[in-house]
């Protein structure tokens, strides 16, 4: 996951890199008699690599605008907390001022996705980002019903 603006620029210079390389790359191959289905799968890996660069680039470009997509659960708090921080244009460094941490804490957190979080400390960080967090109940509550495997008591 791209993280901060240096990354970024970096991966679109590899970005760009990786094209050169991976053309060059096509060409040898095709040069060697290489065509079809074992051309593809000798330009897989790096096809797989470039695209999965690709992917990074492109959300980090979708964070920058704001487009965090819904959080689905608390399994990804970490990711959309730095999403946040992304959306809100701020560098980690401008976060830790606020968290009153060190920038080297916050590279720290995000590199981990914030793993082991607790609910306190996400509410302290959305404060300090300025952010309110809103849930919605997808499904009503009264329309779930235990399977009678789940019940726990024994006549």
């Amino acid at each position: 996951m791209i993280r901060t603006d240096a990354e970024y620029k970096k991966s679109i210079e590899r970005l760009k890199e990786e094209r050169a390389v991976m053309d060059a790359q096509r060409k040898h191959f095709i040069e060697l008699g290489h065509e079809g289905e074992e051309l593809d799968r000798l330009m897989g890996p790096s096809l797989s690599f470039h695209e999965q660069l690709k992917e990074e680039v492109e959300t980090y470009e979708k964070m920058r605008r704001g487009d965090l997509g819904t959080l689905q659960d608390f399994n990804n708090i970490g990711r959309w907390l730095i999403g946040v921080r992304i959306a809100l244009g701020l560098s980690q460094k401008e976060l830790a001022e606020r968290l009153n941490v060190s920038p080297a804490q916050v590279s720290r957190d995000e590199t981990n996705d914030y793993h082991g979080i607790t609910i306190e400390r996400v509410q302290y960080i959305l404060e300090k980002l300025g952010v309110r967090f809103v849930a919605e109940i997808e499904e009503p509550i009264s329309s779930f019903e235990p399977e009678a495997s789940t019940n726990l008591m024994h006549v």
